[in-house]
């Protein structure tokens, strides 16, 4: 049993700040101090799940219609102005006017699930009397508030066309006004070619760069031309999967654990009717027929689909979550002596992510590309439908089929387990909670404090301080430190919403805002970046002493954990510390429980996210007001000597110190 370790060797560290700190007007500042007390030794120590940290996409925000998902036509199906004709095209527009042609829509479609399609009669043509302007007239769709079109770059243009004669349409790129042209290409065909619905693929190269881009049809040929299932693909996407690949980038950053999908409010619908459907979203983009976000109130084509989730998760080295449907909207709900085709739904569903290649679903996930099975090994029944009439009578039908089907797969309860015992078996309770006041949720560290440490685990799949500001980011630290100390009955978390499409938005926060072209992280993403490296990590008691107010207790919170750097195996003891108080506090860091001199202070590094004001928000104009600042950890003499570092007011500090054997 013997050891080089000293049991009693202790790390002194004195954390002195020493910025100025300006622009607040709390009066003058004033010098706290305080004590962290935290034992590294081995007995102390305590897993965090593997899973702790990951990401929750909802279309919501137009995240996936208009943003992750890279189709730059919106409305490419001529659907969203509903199955009845005539219909409302919005957003394509007209290039011309009633005396050269007349657009209208039918249901002509070759496609059984999606019939609407869009029919222009040209009155113009290219000689005589009544000729066509020399660029010709035809159609424009300005994608979702403007195209990217980037100079270099491939764009494939995919498009049906049927006509009633011969046709030669001019496919083109071209600025907001139609006047730059960018790319162009001709599809020239005989009536005999088009007689019937006929599918054309061109490639497009930009010869310059605008974020406000448009996509044209144009003719200059008298005739009728129908024209259905128009897309616009870059083709530089995240692992040639057409995910817009800043996007998908930008999340990989984050090494999230988990990936919840796609929903949220999305899943359920205001009416079952408009809820997310998994079989209508899968096969070739063309069939899939699309739907109605009631709850968030715009179309989607669902190119993102479920096949589309699976691939995304696996892509970023992260595990699925599924929610699915369980007769259950805003505003109606299955009987749950009616539920079972509910419940077959969501066994085919993971007969598609799962079964072999030759079974029924799966078959279809291997005739999309991907014969293996999906690793996909938790279900989430419905979304905040606990307290909803037949919520527990669908979830118990849905938990029974599942469990004879699948009895690996983890199952997640909506209702709440955090203050008293479910009254029904699940593997996970969902947890949510939202706060308009930053200190409300910084108050929620110790929510999990109590909770029964028998039975289900705790999966915090929504949570969010509802301004966007670095004061919303540090309540939202405090939470989840809170939620690292309780991993012992907290197996996951994620923030919500991800994403959010700065010209379509439902909610004013978001983790990361995007438009056509940029997009940066608000204070909450770059918070939950400093908690990447807590999933697998190993958690330490840290114990915080005051010799002021309890006041001061209540503004600070931190913990202590190991992890290991991947790319250098280096060992790491990272400390979190927020200070949500407008007071410089000079921090006293004890550690316990290491060998001697283990700690090397000059590989060592701290990372600061602060600011000049707590209210400060990150935009498009300035992307990185509010970001972490990453340096050298100071030291004051030689190695094992006390140190300084800064800590701000109204700031999440994380001191990385690199662990060396002896």
């Amino acid at each position: 049993m013997g050891s080089c370790k000293s049991p009693h060797v202790v790390l002194l560290l004195y954390v002195m700040v020493c910025i100025v700190y300006q622009s607040f007007a709390f009066g003058v500042d004033t010098n706290q101090t305080a004590k962290l007390l935290v034992d590294a030794s081995e007995a102390s120590g305590r897993p965090i799940s593997e899973t702790m940290f990951g990401i929750f996409f909802e279309e919501i925000n137009h995240a996936g219609a208009g943003g992750l998902w890279a189709e730059l036509v919106s409305n490419r199906g001529f659907e969203a102005g509903g199955p009845n004709v005539p219909s409302n095209i919005d957003p394509w527009s007209i290039i011309g006017n009633e005396s050269s042609l007349i657009v209208s829509t039918d249901r002509s479609s070759c496609f059984d699930r999606n019939k609407v399609a869009l029919r222009m009669e040209v009155l113009c043509d290219s000689q005589g009397a009544n000729s066509c302007p020399d660029d010709g007239v035809g159609i424009y769709n300005p994608g979702f508030w403007g195209m990217n079109i980037e100079k270099g770059k491939t764009y494939s243009v995919v498009l049906y066309v049927r006509s009633s004669g011969s046709v030669n349409v001019s496919v083109s790129l071209m600025g907001s006004d139609g006047l730059q042209k960018l790319a162009a290409a001709s599809i020239i065909a005989s009536g005999s070619e088009v007689s019937n619905w006929k599918k054309f693929k061109v490639m497009l190269e930009a010869q310059g760069t605008n974020p406000n881009s448009r996509l044209q049809l144009t003719t200059t040929r008298k005739g009728f031309i129908w024209f259905d299932q128009v897309s616009v693909m870059p083709l530089d996407t995240y692992k040639g999967h057409g995910f817009w690949k800043d996007l998908a980038v930008i999340l990989e950053d984050l090494k999230p654990q988990f990936m919840r999908f796609p929903g949220g409010s999305f899943v359920e619908g205001e009416w079952l009717r408009n809820a997310f459907r998994w079989k209508e979203t899968i096969g070739p983009w063309e069939e899939r027929p699309g739907h109605f976000a009631d709850v968030w109130m715009y179309w989607t084509d669902d190119g993102l689909g479920y096949f589309e989730f699976l691939q995304l998760a696996e892509d970023l080295g992260t595990l699925p979550i599924w929610v699915f449907n369980n007769g259950i909207s805003h505003n109606d709900e299955v009987d749950t002596s009616s539920v079972l085709p509910f419940v077959q739904e969501a066994l085919d569903g993971l007969e598609f992510a799962r079964g072999n290649p030759n079974s029924t679903w799966g078959s279809l996930r291997a005739a999309m590309g991907h014969p293996e099975p999906f690793d996909l090994r938790y279900v989430g029944i419905g979304n905040e439908d606990c307290r909803r009439k037949n919520y527990l009578g669908n979830y118990l039908k849905f938990y029974s089929a599942i469990k004879r089907a699948y009895p690996d797969i983890k199952i997640i309860s909506n209702c709440d387990g955090s203050s008293q015992k479910l009254d029904h078996p699940a593997d996970l309770f969902d947890f949510h909670f939202y706060a308009d006041d930053a200190k409300n949720m910084f108050s929620m560290a110790h929510h999990f404090d109590q909770t029964s440490r028998s039975g289900p685990k705790a999966f915090v799949s929504e949570y969010a301080v509802t301004t966007g500001s670095l004061l919303a980011a540090l309540g939202e630290a405090g939470f989840l430190i809170g939620l690292e100390k309780n991993s012992d009955v907290v197996e996951m978390a994620s923030y919500a919403p991800l994403f959010a499409n700065d010209n379509g938005r439902n909610s004013k926060f978001s983790a990361i805002v995007f438009n056509s072209s940029h997009l940066y992280g608000t204070p909450s993403y770059w918070m939950q970046s400093l908690f990447s490296e807590s999933s697998g990590a190993t958690i330490f008691n840290a114990t915080l002493q005051t010799n002021s107010s309890t006041n001061q207790v209540e503004q600070l919170l931190a913990s202590a954990i190991s992890w290991k750097n991947s790319e250098n195996e280096n060992s790491y003891l990272r400390i979190k510390i927020v200070n949500f108080g407008i007071d410089i506090v000079n921090l006293k860091i004890v550690v316990d429980g290491l060998e001697p001199n283990s700690i090397n202070l000059s590989k060592s590094t701290k990372t600061v996210l602060t600011s000049n004001n707590p209210m400060d928000e990150n935009s498009l104009n300035e992307p990185k007001k509010v970001i972490p600042n990453r340096i050298p950890l100071e030291k004051a003499g030689e190695e094992g000597e006390d140190v300084e570092v800064a800590i701000s007011p109204y700031s999440l500090t994380s001191i990385d110190f690199l662990i060396e054997s002896s």
